[in-house]
């Protein structure tokens, strides 16, 4: 990056909204499956703070399970390449499975990972997104069930995503901005 730049993070969603809209998901999510046990598929690192908060809205028996898979490295777009370096731990063959994802964009991502997770033939599968960017989608197989945040296309940072693998702890989603640093 230019030294003579400073990175800038801008709210876009507050914690609050976002807390919000969470309690909202996880009525529509429980008003899907009455009387069944859900297991909840976190994929890994950018959805983890939203699984663990939607996790601990639903009052329903869960089961937990985390595969891990990216397609941008430290870059901003996506490279189209598609890398699984953690999969499941447990089988969902007959399983009620929603997968929750930190963001669809092009929807690359997740249309292999949809194939991946219907090849063990669960007996439900849904997809539950934090942020959507319906304008940048390249592939037409992928439709969130449930979606938190319908977006512009904003490169989005914080709440469990990141910027070279920083700012994933900011309780709120924001934008970057490079400004002028100071000469103070």
């Amino acid at each position: 990056m230019n030294p003579s730049l400073k990175e800038v993070v801008l709210p876009m969603i507050s914690a609050e909204e976002i807390d919000a809209r969470l309690c909202e998901l996880a009525r529509e999510i429980e008003a899907g499956f009455t009387g069944e046990t859900l297991t909840l598929v976190c994929t890994l690192k950018g959805a983890v703070v939203f699984f663990v908060d939607l996790a601990k809205k639903l009052s329903m028996p869960l089961k937990m399970d985390f595969l891990e898979a990216a397609s941008y490295g430290d870059a901003q777009n996506s490279s189209g390449i598609i890398k699984i370096s953690k999969d499941l731990t447990n089988t969902i063959t007959g399983e009620h499975v929603v997968l929750i994802e930190d963001i669809i964009d092009t929807g690359a991502t997740l249309s292999q990972l949809r194939a991946h997770l219907l090849r063990q033939k669960p007996a439900s599968f849904k997809i539950c997104a934090l942020l959507d960017k319906p304008s940048r989608r390249i592939v037409d197989d992928v439709t969130p069930d449930y979606v938190g945040f319908t977006i512009e296309d904003k490169f989005v940072l914080g709440y469990g995503l990141d910027y070279m693998q920083r700012y994933r702890n900011l309780p709120y989603i924001g934008t970057m901005q490079f400004v002028e640093a100071s000469s103070s």
